[in-house]
């Protein structure tokens, strides 16, 4: 798996084949094939261990959380941490992405992970905008973190995971602040263009 990762982020999802992962990997053809029976199911299960990952490194710093602004906080902090915000790690999510459309296999896996963070920022959410409010801005978090890796692995110099997560807290607070002074708006209205300008 970390092969394939590493095959990915270096030779693009089109180019990666098993005969290059096993050679990056010292396991034979064969053997590979044997386990993941073919390069879907290999990258398959790359996908699934990087979600896992990225599940457990939340739920750890969830269990630490104990506001709701916290909680907010360490869904930010897991998807947007160093581990996470690697070049060759947003390559390789990008990547999956891009196949996504064409592959139920990983679309599967894609929903279940875009489940799990919404629910996660919606739960989180809650207690400080009520229940319609939390899911609209649950949605609008989710993709902005989405859009902070996009960037990360289009940019030419090394991602800067500090700087995204403090965009993305600027993001959050301006949210709520703006959802709190017009609880009738929609939540990206105003958040925004502040972090635009």
């Amino acid at each position: 798996i970390a092969a394939t990762s590493e095959a990915i982020a270096y030779l693009g999802f089109i180019s990666t084949t098993i005969s290059e992962i096993s050679r990056r990997s010292n396991f034979s053809t064969w053997l590979v094939s044997f386990y993941f029976v073919d390069k879907d199911g290999l990258l398959e299960a790359t996908l699934r261990h990087l979600a896992r990952e990225l599940s457990r490194t939340a739920a750890a710093r969830l269990r630490q959380a104990t506001t709701p602004r916290e909680r907010i906080q360490a869904i930010l902090d897991a998807n947007l941490g160093a581990n996470q915000f690697d070049r060759r790690t947003a390559t390789v999510w990008l990547a999956f992405w891009g196949q996504v459309p064409h592959s139920p296999r990983f679309a599967r896996v894609q929903r279940a992970y875009q489940r799990r963070i919404a629910g996660n920022l919606t739960h989180a959410l809650r207690p400080l905008v009520g229940r319609p409010q939390a899911l609209a801005l649950g949605e609008s978090i989710a993709a902005f973190i989405d859009g902070l890796w996009l960037r990360a692995t289009l940019a030419e110099s090394q991602p800067d995971s500090a700087a995204a997560r403090r965009a993305a807290a600027t993001y959050v607070d301006g949210a709520l602040e703006r959802m709190r002074a017009e609880p009738l708006s929609g939540p990206l209205s105003g958040p925004l263009e502040s972090i635009q300008e």
